[in-house]
């Protein structure tokens, strides 16, 4: 009888390179994975995002257009024409590359937007939550008078005062965007506030700014990252209402909101291509946020993870 072979040299090396121990539960990253790819409409969420990425910043290498200068002989042609697959504006725009480059302007004036107000709007509201008392009650009273204003009458208002550039809108929609994701903070920290590590951590001195940078803001993480996402698609939204009603970047730049403004004159005429393309583009890239959000908010649902 031939002796086994010890020390497992017969093992298979796919299990070896493998840093889970056999039988041990997996980490959390991978049971957020899990979660989150059982869900098919997050993750069909979040290919449309990557193929709008992919179209707006790759697409301009492979069908490149003057998006600067007009040429009134290629006004209005319809799609399907020579060289021009959306066909054009009415000021001889290509709209493919249009689509593209308004693109860019709008994912990222979003994408800033939205992150920059989804960080002020955390640190705002763990702050808020955390030290409770008259300190809470002032900020959440700054908060409460500034959600009783229509967000969209504040964005008017202000994008009216100053010119509108990308650095301008993004701080012009970040400064009503992080009302929400305050609030939303502050009631993570009233319940992370009690937890008996932030006890122990104040009877060994630790400061209220330990306690909320490396203990409130760390426990609700899960929190900060969905809402992100859903703060992303309305900052979206922001950049296209504003523009369509005339207070966008000035040409000869461009992004979806305006595109649809400049469309809707011509709808009447037939030139649908106007405004289906920079519609269409909006309505799934606000879809796809919000379907990744949902998605990355069951992900981190403990019972989920579990099951």
């Amino acid at each position: 009888m031939d002796a086994p072979t010890g020390g497992g040299s017969a093992a298979d090396p796919l299990a070896a390179a493998d840093p889970t121990p056999p039988g041990a539960a997996p980490g959390p990253a991978r049971r957020v994975l899990a979660v989150f790819a059982r869900n098919r409409l997050a993750v069909t969420g979040m290919a449309v995002l990557l193929g709008l990425l992919a179209l707006c910043y790759l697409g301009p290498l492979l069908h490149p257009t003057d998006q600067v200068h007009t040429d009134l002989s290629q006004a209005s042609l319809p799609p399907g024409s020579p060289g021009h697959l959306l066909g054009t504006t009415d000021l001889g725009y290509d709209m493919l590359g249009r689509l593209m480059y308004g693109g860019q302007t709008s994912l990222e004036v979003g994408l800033a937007a939205g992150l920059l107000a989804t960080l002020f709007g955390t640190v705002y509201g763990a702050v808020a939550g955390y030290f409770g008392g008259w300190v809470d009650a002032a900020m959440m009273r700054v908060t409460d008078a500034a959600l009783a204003i229509p967000a969209l009458f504040l964005l008017v208002v202000v994008a009216a005062i100053v010119t509108p550039s990308k650095p301008v809108l993004i701080l012009i929609i970040a400064s009503v965007a992080w009302l929400s994701p305050a609030r939303l903070i502050r009631g993570e920290a009233l319940a992370l506030r009690s937890r008996d590590y932030v006890h122990a951590m104040r009877l060994m001195g630790g400061g209220g700014g330990r306690a909320v940078f490396r203990h409130i803001l760390p426990g609700a993480v899960g929190t900060v990252i969905v809402n992100a996402t859903f703060q992303i698609a309305d900052a979206i939204l922001y950049v296209a209402y504003l523009s369509f009603l005339g207070l966008s970047i000035p040409p000869p730049a461009a992004d979806w909101g305006s595109m649809l403004s400049a469309g809707i004159t011509y709808t009447q005429v037939g030139h649908w291509w106007l405004i289906f393309p920079p519609g269409l583009a909006i309505v799934l890239v606000v879809a796809a946020f919000n379907f990744v959000g949902d998605g990355l908010r069951d992900a981190f649902d403990v019972r989920l993870q579990k099951s």
